[in-house]
């Protein structure tokens, strides 16, 4: 057993930052996330014996906390609508305009665009490896790649997000 917990401590220890990043960009809450990311290790611990037979350890985390963040949104939806406000006034260290920016643009597109531009983009996998996670088939998973880039674009172009410079204004 502490052989077990020894080399769960050190999978959580060189995975949970990564995947509670990964996770606070596909919901598009860092509290959220936090409690999602905590009950998938304690889940991926009571399960360490067939986790850590999984081809990925770290995605069987993050497919589980992305599944229980969704699950916590349908039960909470005013919640968290409440939480969103109480938290866009607070300043956070060392973030640029183009982080608020982007994250930001996440939160206006699809949770399908947006959970397939954060795997793709943030945490690296291919396509065929998203369609694994995700349970789906490369081609729904290129089409929502594509059309959240869009999404993205049309909402970090529209002028909304003008720096301090004076550019980036297309005049709307």
């Amino acid at each position: 057993m502490k052989r077990d917990a020894e080399e769960f401590d050190a999978f959580y220890s060189a995975s949970a930052q990564r995947v509670l990043g990964h996770l606070s960009a596909m919901v598009g809450s860092r509290a959220e996330a936090e409690d999602a990311v905590a009950e998938a290790y304690a889940r991926a611990w009571d399960r360490w014996a067939s986790v850590r037979e999984c081809d990925s350890p770290e995605a069987w985390v993050r497919r589980v906390s992305y599944r229980i963040a969704v699950s916590a949104w349908r039960k909470t939806v005013n919640r968290l609508r409440a939480h969103r406000r109480e938290v866009a006034g607070q300043d956070v260290e060392m973030t640029s305009v183009d982080h608020v920016a982007v994250v930001s643009a996440l939160r206006r597109i699809s949770a399908e665009q947006r959970r397939v531009v954060v795997l793709h983009h943030l945490v690296g996998l291919s396509v065929t490896e998203i369609a694994t996670e995700i349970d789906s088939n490369v081609n729904t998973v290129k089409t929502r790649l594509a059309r959240g880039r869009r999404a993205l674009a049309a909402h970090l172009t529209d002028g909304e997000y003008e720096t301090t410079g004076g550019g980036g204004s297309n005049g709307s």
